[in-house]
């Protein structure tokens, strides 16, 4: 218990039922799309590398989607469309389990090294994809790489999108708005709480980091949670399929949504039903979240020091 008086967040949401934390799970559902992303003329010559991308799809999504739903539980799943048309089964029992499926782009590709023309393309065309898929237009958007540009957030405006979870400027929901006022519910991620850094080693995606143990991984996520708890954030995790579907690390998913159960007052919700929760707040005026308003800049900052001036 720490002496010193003070709060860390000043404009905390107040969660459904009197919850100090909203837990929402998360998974980035690639599987081979980045491989071909990243050598469209190779990857079906790639045979190792492909079946452990396609892992995810066909051997952790039914070992997943049976956990948590075991523990009454629902996810949020962002799926690149070339991917729901690419793996229907797993698509499939997402469904039927009740989760959400989200919008992470066609093929993973970097929106913001596209032309704001071919961005809106693969965006609209992913979205259609899912709506006929699902059933429903996504509300969610998880931009691929994170890369989102200054123009993602007018297009997603354009869409109706509800939410978007690609940005890491606060460490509760905010508001994203675009230049001509339209907003859209942020809700954060952190590096912090993706498994990528802690698992993701591949020699085809040029990612070659030291591969942690499942229980440093669960220590790094808990002490987020640990925090979110502490100062009635949010605590949302990033796990991709190919990655924390293996045994040993979704074994320890399983612990830490024990731990997380048993510490209680935590608000178990989809990224959808958080920001429906914050949305509904905001236009009720029982709540007044922080305004980030897009792009950042605009153009060449001015004045930039040149190493190689005067030389």
């Amino acid at each position: 218990m720490l002496r010193g008086k003070f709060t860390l967040v000043d404009n905390p949401v107040p969660w459904p039922n009197g919850a100090r934390v909203a837990a929402a799970f998360t998974w980035d559902v690639d599987a081979d799309s980045i491989l071909h992303l990243a050598h469209p003329d190779t990857a079906e010559n790639r045979i190792m590398a492909m079946s452990d991308l396609r892992f995810g799809p066909e051997v952790a999504i039914p070992r997943i989607c049976r956990m948590f739903e075991s523990y009454g539980l629902k996810m949020s799943f962002f799926v690149p469309a070339w991917c729901i048309e690419e793996h229907p089964k797993a698509i499939e029992l997402m469904l039927k389990g009740g989760h959400e499926i989200a919008h992470h782009g066609y093929m993973h590709e970097l929106p913001n090294q596209l032309t704001p023309e071919r961005e809106r393309y693969w965006t609209e065309r992913s979205f259609d994809i899912i709506k006929r898929a699902t059933g429903k237009g996504p509300r969610g958007y998880r931009s691929p790489w994170v890369a989102s540009s200054k123009y993602t957030t007018s297009i997603l405006a354009d869409l109706g999108f509800l939410y978007d979870s690609s940005l890491m400027g606060d460490d509760v929901p905010y508001i994203i708005e675009d230049k001509a006022g339209r907003q859209i519910v942020e809700l954060p991620l952190q590096a912090t709480m993706d498994d990528w850094p802690h698992y993701m080693h591949s020699g085809a995606l040029d990612y070659m980091m030291q591969i942690e143990s499942p229980q440093r991984a669960k220590e790094s996520f808990l002490a987020e949670f640990d925090a979110a708890w502490e100062y009635r954030t949010m605590w949302q995790a990033t796990w991709h399929c190919f990655l924390s579907g293996r045994l040993p690390r979704l074994h320890a998913i399983a612990e830490m949504i024990e731990y997380i159960q048993d510490k209680g007052d935590v608000w178990f919700a989809t990224l959808e039903e958080i920001a429906l929760h914050v949305k509904g707040l905001t236009d009720s005026g029982a709540y007044k979240p922080r305004i980030h308003r897009l792009p950042i800049k605009e153009g060449r900052v001015a004045d930039i020091p040149d190493p190689m001036e005067g030389r």
